[in-house]
């Protein structure tokens, strides 16, 4: 296990490759997430992807406190440091990871060249984000009664997303193991308003040394996502950036998902 230790936080974390650092962050998805693309860029890139803080492999010291946008792009930065590699070529960051992605450049602009924040859930950047703040806050309520499938399925109408049954039922079913149990617990508690209540400085953003792409997938359409991603897009004086897939193509398809990233490097 590779860790990096924080005054209040153990970091997972894992670097492949050499050459050009890219780094690849999710929240709260896993390093787990991004191996198969990781694998992918370190023929010729040094690659770091990681846990984020109170998921999974990472530890903290105290449960309780809420884990942050900024909390978390100061771990990357740290992380960045860690490494070796000197300033990172690119950070992709996907769902709450594009957020961190997002924070990482305004509070550490010099440690990376190209930020690419993929699907970023942003509500403050909607204009009914009034009525998606009481659909989450009605969320959160759900999951503290302990229905797994009734939390989840209330996520999947607030993001648009349409999933079979079965799906659903693979992702939100049985019996979670004592780890599901307690990196649920730390999304929806620690995590969730954090993320989605994320502000951006715009000025920040586009005047900083970092070139700040947002990306979008293809197959999004309609999506929670694709709303926050075009508005923010729009409000940094560009478009998205296209990728092959959904909200996790990088996943789901990385071999298609892995050209189209590498051509911004």
């Amino acid at each position: 296990m590779t860790q990096l230790s924080r005054p209040d936080a153990d970091l997972y974390y894992e670097l492949r490759g050499d050459g050009p650092l890219v780094v690849l962050a999710g929240a709260p998805m896993t390093a787990d997430a991004f191996t198969a693309l990781a694998e992918m860029l370190a023929v010729d890139h040094s690659v770091l992807t990681t846990d984020p803080r109170g998921i999974n492999r990472s530890s903290v010291r105290d449960r309780e406190e809420p884990s942050t946008p900024g909390q978390r792009a100061d771990d990357l930065a740290a992380l960045i440091e860690h490494a070796g590699r000197g300033r990172a070529k690119l950070a992709l960051g996907s769902s709450g990871g594009a957020v961190s992605v997002l924070a990482l450049a305004e509070a550490h602009p010099g440690v990376v060249e190209t930020v690419v924040a993929h699907e970023p859930p942003l509500l403050e950047v909607l204009p009914d984000r009034d009525e998606l703040w009481a659909a989450t806050e009605e969320m959160l309520a759900i999951f503290e009664t302990g229905d797994r499938r009734a939390t989840f399925r209330r996520f999947m109408e607030i993001a648009n997303l349409q999933l079979p049954d079965e799906v659903v039922e693979m992702m939100a079913g049985g019996e979670p193991t004592e780890q599901e149990r307690a990196d649920e617990a730390f999304q929806y508690r620690n995590m969730y308003r954090g993320t989605v209540g994320f502000r951006p400085d715009v000025e920040r953003l586009t005047s900083g040394p970092a070139r700040v792409l947002v990306g979008l997938g293809e197959d999004s359409a309609g999506e929670l996502c694709d709303r926050t991603s075009r508005a923010l897009a729009a409000m940094l004086g560009g478009e998205p950036v296209m990728f092959p897939g959904g909200h996790i193509g990088f996943a789901q398809d990385p071999a298609a998902f892995e050209p189209r990233l590498r051509k911004l490097l």
